[in-house]
């Protein structure tokens, strides 16, 4: 079924009470099931499950993965399989479309794990207990369902902004739920299922203690290719006299972040190579052999050279965001006109839940940040109003162009309690977690809002979705997250579980309580440097219009994280861009699983890899 639009004329010329009736005109489909007690459920399941997926991700790379696509095409495919064997019938595309909402709330919960959080424990020396956790994060996310949802009416029913992300999922629900016989899901599932299963069995293989315990050694793959070099005549290559392996130069046998790689395209692949390459080659020998890093450990390597990366990404963030002036305009630009009648009340989430949910939810953060993170009162009072302001900023970029400005967000916010509240590193990571989690909440919950809109669904129905995902996501996620880290702090960005994220949110607490003059002056060059040259590619990127080679972002992660993860997602970029390139004909087999539903196979990938990646973590820790 083709998805019913208003064009760029109507959207400038029509009232919101006009578009209103018109959608419910063309678009709403009344009592299609849609929130229904299969698709609740299931949708917590699935919501559960790749949150596992993210938290993996996040501990590994620092970012979290938008799951709606994966949790659309595995549903569709559950549900028509088990309506073949006669086990009940398949599910609406507003089902569907229901799932994906909790199953995306559901995988964003694991956000504030893997940053605010393990980096207030690190900081603090405290470990947060579990039920802490779970009720601060829950109603950080509950926050931004609050903020959201006013926010609804405007950015969606009339400025009508693209959020390109929730578009694509209701273009590929659409395009499922329309094919009669199916075929366009049923490959996509089974290329998702494969994906998943093979790179499930690479890491199950891959665990060298639990093969051993199972006394299955002669199956065990390599932890990483090179280990056959290793293995000639004891032959070590070095550079500067260090080893390649203990610089991190190495190539990962885990496909994981190749798959990651396929996401991100090739301008961040190339980026996070170029710079794993310098750092790792030219920058950390020399720093090893003029005595600047005191042991070839990974920590202490991570610890010297992150320093050069948080500041071009942290520079690069914020003139990327104060360069689009007109996004923090149209934000606060409100359009002028007597009020109308509200058509769409009778569906719409009411806008007293809102009014009562803000200052009720304000409330408990207040006296719980005071009660668990000694956060004063009124540093919380000021906390609030903020996040309504960037709410708007976060909601208008994310909107637009599918980002969400989190990392300058959550930046200026450090910026901002550092000078009310100075020295006080806690309060600086805990105000600033507000600020960014509610922002992200807030912009996601549209996001997953958008394709209910194009298909007609029940906006109050997504909001409850939505809220269900965030308990599927507390319940599951934070349960896993503690069960790695086993109740010690030391684990927290060790080389086993490195969280990037966390590890910038604790370099820049560290920066701004005591100023640059605590580093010592190799690391306060690295942030000079790195400071600069992230304003200097944010510039020439927007001068070229996007087409400078360079990525500040992908540069500076690749500071943040080891040689051999950078190289598997600038492989898996190259890896995709080529197949694109190389395969030209449309009705072939390879090109319809590795370049029309390239995002379908790099999911099915990352959560095959990633949930057994986790269970091997546990298992080893709690078991062997």
């Amino acid at each position: 079924m083709a998805i019913q639009q208003l064009s760029e004329e109507q959207i400038q010329s029509m009232s919101l009470e006009e578009k209103d009736r018109w959608w419910l005109k063309h678009c709403f489909k009344g009592d299609m099931p849609q929130l229904t007690l299969r698709s609740a459920l299931f949708g917590m399941l699935i919501g559960g499950v790749l949150s596992i997926t993210n938290l993996y991700v996040g501990v590994k790379t620092g970012w979290t993965l938008g799951v709606g696509i994966t949790s659309v095409v595995l549903a569709f495919a559950v549900f028509k399989m088990l309506s073949q064997f006669g086990l009940g019938s398949e599910i609406s595309v507003l089902e569907n479309n229901a799932m994906q909402s909790i199953a995306t709330s559901a995988g964003y919960m694991t956000a504030p794990l893997v940053s605010s959080m393990a980096a207030y424990m690190v900081i603090t020396g405290t470990m947060i207990p579990q039920y802490q956790t779970m009720i601060w994060i829950s109603l950080l996310s509950l926050l931004g369902v609050f903020f959201a949802f006013p926010l609804k009416k405007r950015f969606i029913n009339d400025e009508q902004l693209p959020f390109p992300e929730g578009r694509a999922a209701g273009v590929v629900m659409d395009s499922l739920h329309s094919d009669a016989g199916g075929k366009e899901g049923v490959l996509k599932a089974k290329i998702l299922v494969i994906g998943a299963a093979l790179s499930a069995l690479i890491e199950f293989f891959r665990s060298d203690k639990l093969l051993t315990h199972l006394k299955w050694d002669k199956f065990r793959l390599p932890e990483h290719w090179d280990d056959f070099v290793y293995s000639l005549n004891g032959f070590v290559p070095k550079i500067m006299g260090t080893p390649l392996k203990d610089l991190s130069v190495r190539w990962d046998s885990s496909i994981v972040m190749v798959a990651t790689g396929g996401l991100m395209g090739t301008k961040v692949g190339c980026s996070l190579l170029l710079g794993a390459l310098f750092n790792y080659c030219l920058l950390v020998p020399w720093a090893l052999s003029e005595g600047l890093i005191a042991k070839v450990v990974w920590k202490e390597i991570n610890m010297w050279l992150l320093w050069g990366g948080v500041a071009m990404m942290t520079t690069s963030s914020l003139y990327s965001f104060f360069a689009k002036p007109e996004f923090i305009l149209a934000a606060f630009k409100r359009k002028k006109g007597p009020k109308k009648e509200d058509v769409l009340a009778h569906i719409e989430l009411p806008l007293w839940l809102s009014l009562v949910g803000i200052p009720v939810t304000g409330l408990l953060l207040l006296v719980l940040g005071k009660a668990w993170f000694n956060i004063e009162w009124w540093v919380t009072v000021i906390a609030i109003p903020l996040v309504f302001v960037f709410t708007l900023i976060a909601v208008t970029s994310t909107g637009l162009t599918a980002i969400t400005p989190g990392g300058a967000l959550g930046k200026l916010t450090q910026l901002t309690f550092a000078v009310l509240k100075p020295g006080d590193m806690g309060t600086n990571i805990m105000t600033a977690g507000i600020n960014g989690e509610v922002a992200l909440n807030a912009s996601n919950l549209l996001m997953d809002i958008k394709p209910g809109y194009m298909l007609g669904g029940k906006p109050r129905h997504q909001a409850v979705g939505h809220c269900l995902g965030i308990i599927a996501g507390a319940l599951v996620s934070v349960p896993v997250f503690y069960l790695l880290i086993q109740n010690d702090i030391s684990k927290i960005t060790s080389e086993d579980l490195p969280m990037p994220g966390a590890q910038i949110w604790i370099a820049v607490a560290k920066v701004l309580a005591s100023g640059l003059s605590v580093l010592p002056q190799s690391t306060r060059v690295a942030v000079v440097v790195g400071g600069l040259l992230g304003v200097l590619i944010e510039f020439l990127n927007r001068r070229t219009r996007g087409k400078f080679p360079l990525s500040a972002m992908g540069l500076g992660l690749s500071f943040v994280l080891k040689f051999s993860d950078c190289w598997s997602m600038a492989l898996g970029s190259l890896i995709f861009w080529a197949l694109g390139r190389g395969l030209g004909d449309p009705k072939s087999v390879a090109r319809k699983i590795f370049v029309d539903n390239q995002e379908t196979a790099c999911a099915g990938v990352i959560a095959g890899g990633s949930i057994m990646g986790i269970i091997l973590i546990i298992i080893e820790q709690i078991i062997l």
